[in-house]
């Protein structure tokens, strides 16, 4: 029986996770966003581009020179286009490893799928400076490998916060710890474009040895203090571990074969993969494309549009946290349903920014109205914490990350789009009209991405979220001993197939058999009782 009374203290254990979680999301986005300024310092800018002036192009002050916001000495020639591909290639390997990911925690468990993904991204992007310096080839080749480590990290995070947060926590807890994302998103468009702009370890290439070793840093902290779940924590108290069992949903200790056709007919798990592909695509269009929309368009310098990157992401980790308190405060005094909670969240994480991108098509050249619909597009972002992103523990929690594996995927791939597809409206087309058409894709993405969700969502635990084992194994050895019967009979009508040519009985068995691999047990039971009937009349004639 669930219970809604928390443990008294103020501090547990599920407390310490939530900040080791936060804080490895956050120096997960580091190295995940500081390209997104770095590249502003690394590419040599076009100068007939910087100083072109139309009517669709916003003019300099009249204190500023071109040169104030864009970098002329660059050590790269990289035109948009491939701005926008190197920008993107890190989410071709964060495709190949979300399923992975959240299956692997499964087996082995969260707590060292997640260190590994955070540790082994330290250290490529530590790697970084040297092998982009080395080759263009090379350092996509790296990115690739950043997103096939990094990948793993949100679905085995999901597994976690499975086994650790209660339902009615979960708005809370979940929100805090991808608040992360946005905590680190902010400290490192801010300090990117202060060290890019400085000599401290060459400029642009401390950005990567900076958010590096914090990597490093976490990862001691985590492998010393995470794990998997609470029967396995020797500091757990009793009334803790005894309230998060009790309220975590079934839990087994063994994973179980994910029934894949149960997730890919569920219209709420469906719903979920559209709309958190539609959430990445806006989500990812302004994260890494914003420092180069503010530095082109609204002419900040690179310290200038690292932190005017970042405001947007401060007001979305508030507006997060202050969010989910709120929500937690209407589930813990039984206010309003988790599912009311859930939609509501979508509608303001998804339409806010909506409305958000929208209006950034009528701001043109007022940097400080372009400030306040960015700090709406993306501010208003983070109420999804508390919506979507808990939809996965709330429907199949032995899946949780497998699930979330599988929607990731999907987001994955906006990842790899929207800045190439980003890069080829504006590649030699810095104008107010190319991006007014960036934000009105992503804000029709928003738009039609959410339906689903809205209308299909539920919060109540899936049925196939448990599988008996013991049936699944009686089912599997009958199928076996039913396979052998008919392979029996088939075997018997090879024999005297020569003497039956002509009533086509033989083609018959031929077509049974094929169909037994397909049959579910009571079909297959009566398909091999008619060969078996089949084979005999066969042997007679013979």
């Amino acid at each position: 029986m669930c219970s809604r009374a928390r443990p008294k203290e103020f501090w547990g254990c599920r407390h310490t996770l939530t900040l080791l979680g936060f804080s490895g999301l956050a120096a997960v986005y580091a190295m995940r966003v500081n390209l997104s300024v770095a590249i502003v310092a690394m590419v040599r800018a076009n100068k007939t581009a910087v100083i072109e002036n139309t009517t669709d192009v916003c003019p300099y002050a009249d204190d500023q020179q071109p040169s104030d916001s864009t970098n002329m000495d660059g050590e790269f020639d990289w035109d948009e286009s491939l701005q926008g591909k190197i920008l993107g290639c890190f989410f071709i390997g964060s495709l190949l490893t979300n399923i992975v990911g959240g299956r692997a925690a499964e087996y082995f468990g969260g707590k060292i799928v997640f260190g590994l993904g955070v540790l082994l991204t330290a250290i490529l992007t530590i790697l970084s400076p040297v092998c982009v310096r080395a080759s263009t080839e090379l350092f996509i080749a790296v990115r690739i490998l950043e997103g096939l480590t990094e990948g793993v990290t949100v679905p085995s995070m999901n597994v976690l916060l499975a086994t650790w947060i209660p339902a009615l926590e979960r708005a809370k807890f979940s929100s805090l710890v991808y608040a992360g994302c946005q905590f680190g998103t902010v400290i490192t468009l801010t300090a990117s474009g202060w060290l890019s702009d400085s000599d401290f370890l060459g400029g642009w290439p401390s950005v990567f040895y900076v958010f590096g070793a914090l990597g490093l840093l976490w990862s001691l902290a985590w492998f010393l203090f995470a794990y998997d779940n609470p029967t396995t924590h020797p500091r757990i108290s009793h009334e803790e571990k005894s309230y998060i069992l009790q309220n975590c949903g079934v839990k087994r200790k063994k994973p179980q074969p994910v029934p894949w056709r149960s997730v890919f007919t569920s219209l709420p798990v469906l719903s979920l993969i559209v709309v958190h592909f539609g959430q990445s695509w806006g989500f990812y269009t302004l994260l890494t494309e914003l420092p180069t929309y503010l530095s082109n368009i609204q002419h900040f310098d690179i310290k200038g549009s690292g932190f005017m990157s970042a405001v947007p992401y401060l007001v979305m980790w508030i507006f997060s946290v202050v969010y989910c308190q709120v929500m937690d405060r209407l589930l813990a005094t039984n206010t309003t349903s988790i599912i009311f909670v859930r939609k509501l969240s979508m509608v303001i994480g998804l339409y806010g920014p909506m409305v958000g991108l929208i209006a950034m098509c009528f701001v043109d050249c007022d940097t400080t109205l372009a400030m306040m619909g960015l700090c709406i597009a993306v501010g208003l972002n983070g109420a999804v914490y508390s919506g979507y992103m808990c939809s996965h523990q709330d429907l199949v929690p032995n899946f949780a990350g497998s699930l979330m594996g599988v929607t990731n995927t999907a987001a994955t791939i906006p990842g790899m789009l929207a800045p190439a597809i980003t890069g080829a409206i504006i590649n030699d087309n810095q104008t107010l009209s190319a991006w007014r058409t960036v934000f009105v894709i992503s804000a029709a993405v928003y738009l039609v991405t959410n339906i689903g969700y809205l209308v299909f969502m539920t919060a109540d635990v899936q049925p196939w979220n448990t599988i008996d084992m013991t049936q699944h194994q009686s089912h599997q050895a009958n199928l076996k001993r039913l396979t052998n019967l008919c392979q029996m009979s088939l075997a018997v009508a090879v024999l005297h197939h020569r003497k039956d040519k002509k009533n086509g009985l033989f083609k018959k068995l031929i077509l049974r058999q094929t169909e037994c691999s397909m049959l579910s047990c009571p079909q297959m039971s009566w398909i091999s009782r008619e060969l078996f009937q089949s084979s005999v009349v066969l042997r007679n004639r013979g």
